[in-house]
C-alpha cells in the first residue's frame, strides 16, 4: 500500500511537471495560486488552469439486524480516500485523473480527457455514464451517507468509453455516449459487454432559491451472456439483502425518470427506475424501484444546483462554524425495490433513511443517518451511521 501510494504521488508530480513543460513560457507573476475548496493554479487569461485535491470520508456503523437476514456487525471504514489532479490547457483541452485508495488499491474513478467546443465537449476515458440524478451527484454533495437502494441496483456508474455532452444556458442539459463495461482499473471486461446511455435534464424554473428540474435517462445494455442485479440497504457495511444472482440474459433496457427542486430552504428529489431484461430462459423479467426524498435547512440556506451536470452542488453555509454555527439540515428518504419477476426471485425491500447534517464550512461536514430496511417476508435491519467528511 505504501509503495503504491508513493508511486502514485510520483506519477502525480511527473504529471504536474509535464503539464507545466507543455505550457507556454510565462513570467511567474502571470500565474495565480488560490484555495477554492481545492488548490487551484491558473494563468491570468485562464487559458491554463490546474487543480488538485481530494476527499476523506470516515464512517462509523452500528447495526441491529434480524437473525433471518444473517446478522450484522458494527464497524468503521474509510468510505472514500481520493486524490485527483485536473485542469484545462490551451483553453480547450480538459483532463482529470482521480484515484481512490479506500479499498487498499489505487482504483480508477474519473480518469479522462475532454475537448471543449462551443456547444459542449467530447469526452474519452473512465467516468460516470449519464444516468440518474442521485448517481450523477458527487458523494461530496449527496444529502445522505449512501445513495438509495434502487440507484445502487440499476445505475450504470463508471465505465470506459466516449461521449458528447452539453448545455443550453441554465435550462437544458444533455449527454450521450457509448461505454464498455469496465473493472475498477478502467479495463473492459468483455468486447460484448457494452452500453449506450443518455440523459436529458430540463429546468423550467431556475432562479435564486427556487429550482424545478425534470430529467429522463435511458441505457441499452448488451450483457455478454449474463447479468445480475443486487443492492445493499442504505448502509455500506450492510449485506446485500436483495440479489437476483447471476442469470442468463442477452440485453436489457434501463429507464430512469427524475424530479428535483428547491423552494428556499426546502429541497426535494424523486426517481423511478426500471430494467426490462431480455432473458428467454427466465421469462424476460422486469425489475423496478423508486425513492422519494426531502430536506430542510434549519439555518436558512438553499441547496445549490449544478447546471453543467444537472445535480446537487456544494453547500456554502451562511456562516462558517467558528464565527457562526455553520449550516444545519434535516432530511428523510423512502426507497423501494422489487427484484421479483417471471422466473427470478431476487427479493423486495423497502427502506427509510433519516438524516441530520452539520456543515461546518464548505469543505467539512458531519453526517448522521438512521437507516431501516424491511426485506419482504424475511426480516428487518436497522443501522445508525456517522460520517466525518472533508474535501480539499
Amino acid at each position: 500500500m505504501r509503495t503504491l501510494l508513493h508511486r502514485t504521488l510520483q506519477m502525480t508530480a511527473l504529471a504536474v511537471a509535464a503539464t507545466f513543460a507543455l505550457t507556454p513560457a510565462v513570467e511567474a507573476d502571470d500565474w495565480v495560486s488560490k484555495w477554492s475548496n481545492g488548490h487551484k493554479i491558473e494563468n491570468k487569461d485562464k487559458g491554463h488552469k490546474l487543480k488538485f485535491g481530494g476527499r476523506i470520508q470516515a464512517d462509523y456503523t452500528f447495526a441491529d439486524v434480524d437473525d433471518e437476514l444473517g446478522g450484522g456487525e458494527d464497524g468503521f471504514e474509510f468510505r472514500r480516500a481520493r486524490f485527483y489532479f485536473s485542469g484545462t490547457v490551451y483553453d480547450n483541452v480538459q483532463f482529470k485523473a482521480q484515484y481512490d485508495f479506500a479499498g487498499g488499491d489505487a482504483e480508477f474513478k474519473d480518469v479522462y480527457i475532454a475537448i471543449k467546443q462551443d456547444w459542449g465537449k467530447i469526452k474519452f476515458g473512465h467516468y460516470k455514464e449519464y444516468f440518474s440524478f442521485e448517481e450523477i451527484t458527487s458523494s461530496n454533495h449527496i444529502p445522505f451517507l449512501e445513495r438509495s437502494t434502487p440507484t445502487q441496483a440499476f445505475a450504470p456508474v463508471r465505465n470506459s468509453g466516449l461521449s458528447v455532452e452539453g448545455k443550453r444556458g441554465d435550462t437544458f442539459t444533455w449527454g450521450f455516449g457509448w461505454w464498455y463495461e469496465a473493472d475498477s482499473f478502467g479495463e473492459s471486461i468483455s468486447e460484448d459487454a457494452t452500453n449506450i446511455t443518455g440523459r436529458i435534464g430540463w429546468r423550467p424554473i431556475f432562479e435564486d432559491g427556487r429550482v424545478l428540474h425534470i430529467g429522463v435517462g435511458a441505457s441499452l445494455k448488451d450483457h455478454a451472456g449474463s447479468v445480475r442485479y443486487r443492492a445493499r440497504p442504505e448502509a455500506h457495511l450492510a449485506d446485500r439483502f436483495v440479489n437476483t444472482g447471476t442469470f442468463a440474459a442477452d440485453d436489457s433496457t434501463l429507464l430512469n425518470f427524475e424530479l428535483a427542486g428547491t423552494a428556499g430552504p426546502l429541497w426535494y428529489a424523486a426517481e423511478y427506475f426500471s430494467a426490462d431484461v431480455s432473458s428467454s430462459a427466465f421469462g424476460d423479467p422486469t425489475f423496478d424501484g423508486f425513492y422519494v426524498a426531502a430536506g430542510y435547512f434549519l439555518t436558512g440556506e438553499s441547496r445549490p444546483f449544478k447546471t453543467s451536470s444537472s445535480s446537487w452542488d456544494r453547500l456554502k453555509p451562511n456562516e462558517n462554524f467558528g464565527p457562526g454555527k455553520g449550516a444545519w439540515e434535516i432530511a428523510a428518504r423512502w426507497s423501494s425495490i422489487d427484484l421479483n419477476d417471471a422466473g427470478i426471485s431476487g427479493g423486495e425491500q423497502d427502506g427509510l433513511t433519516l438524516g441530520v447534517n452539520w456543515y461546518l464550512n464548505p469543505a467539512t461536514r458531519l453526517m448522521i443517518n438512521y437507516v431501516n430496511a424491511d426485506v419482504d417476508a424475511v426480516g428487518d435491519a436497522s443501522y445508525l451511521l456517522a460520517r466525518w467528511s472533508f474535501t480539499f
